[in-house]
């Protein structure tokens, strides 16, 4: 009996890792940006990270990453092992998979590249400007079957809907919301920014030696707003199970440089498709948790800008212990059969 209780165990660990070995092998490669400009009228020959999936005859699918995060991120077993398998709903034999390292991440220019604070501060506009000429220059594919993103790279898919609204024929932004970035998540952003700054460390960018503030101050946002509220109470119903999670995370290694940190962070200050939705041509699926610390649903802001957009539907993922709060939509389990139910109504 225990050898089956452990059998029974192991096994959703073996076919995810037989799932993976049969995907296709992941390319990564950069392409340039020749002459990029950005909003503020800078320009710079830009270095764009990225990998694919499968055969650029298939149709296309845009996978954009979260804050601080690269295209490889998005090949873990939780999110890319759930989805480009034989199968899956993004079987990558199926569709040619586009993962881009966001300007400021990856093998993508960003200010440790050398130029530090005189990098330019890029903002979501640039980013998906930046993976547009990939798309469209680069890689030469004319449209897109799919743009889906998490977290930043939720705001980046409805950027890339209402800034190109015929470059995709469906668009899954989640964890995210249409609408300006404003009060907690703002604020919290702006905090752990300005901790990092005030670091004497931090020497206006210029410094010799990575700020103290900076790992603090990242499990600090990290804990404040991710993770869920029922499952932080499961994993930690204790004083010193909570000491225990918060030392582990202070003792985890900090992000690489404090300048492409702020950039990353501050590059969300002006998001806001809002005014743009009346361009959104494309069919749209909203993936969102009931639980997100940084996208509340009770404001009900997300609801009142998708009555706005013909073919647009919510798909809210209940609170549980077994939800992550801001982190529930990294998890592919969650609503991958979803995301396949969603392709199939596609024309």
């Amino acid at each position: 009996m225990r050898l089956l209780r452990r059998a029974a165990l192991l096994l959703p660990l073996l076919l995810a890792a037989l799932s993976a070995a049969a995907q296709p092998a992941p390319r990564e490669a950069t392409w340039t940006a020749a002459g990029f400009r950005f909003h503020d009228g800078q320009a710079m020959d830009l270095r764009i990270g990225y990998i694919t999936l499968g055969d650029p005859a298939n149709p296309a699918v845009l996978i954009l990453h979260g804050t601080n995060g690269t295209a490889r991120g998005m090949l873990s077993p939780a999110f890319g092992g759930q989805l480009f398998g034989p199968g899956q709903a993004l079987d990558a034999t199926r569709f040619f998979i586009i993962i881009p390292d966001s300007i400021g991440t990856g093998n993508s220019s960003k200010p440790s590249d050398g130029m530090r604070a005189a990098f330019p501060r890029y903002t979501y506009d640039d980013m998906v400007a930046a993976q547009h000429r990939l798309v469209t220059e680069g890689l030469r594919i004319p449209r897109l079957r799919l743009v889906l993103g998490n977290s930043m790279g939720g705001m980046m898919a409805w950027t890339w809907a209402t800034n190109f609204p015929d470059a995709m024929d469906a668009v899954v932004p989640m964890a995210s919301q249409p609408t300006a970035m404003s009060a907690r998540n703002w604020m919290m952003r702006r905090l752990m920014m300005e901790t990092v700054r005030r670091d004497p460390g931090y020497r206006g960018g210029d410094y010799t030696t990575q700020p103290a503030a900076l790992g603090l101050a990242n499990v600090v946002y990290g804990l404040g707003t991710n993770g869920g509220t029922l499952n932080l109470q499961r994993v930690a119903p204790t004083r010193e199970a909570a000491d225990r999670l918060v030392d582990q995370r202070l003792a985890a290694p900090p992000p690489r440089d404090a300048n492409d940190f702020i950039w990353q962070w501050d590059a969300s200050r002006d998001y806001d498709p809002e005014p743009k939705l009346d361009r959104i041509r494309a069919r749209v699926l909203v993936i969102n948790s009931a639980d997100d610390e940084r996208n509340p649903p009770e404001t009900g802001l997300t609801e009142r800008a998708l009555a706005r957009i013909p073919n647009a539907r919510l798909l809210l993922i209940p609170a549980s212990a077994g939800t992550l709060g801001h982190g529930t939509t990294g998890n592919a389990r969650f609503w991958r059969e979803d995301l396949a139910r969603f392709l199939a109504t596609l024309p």
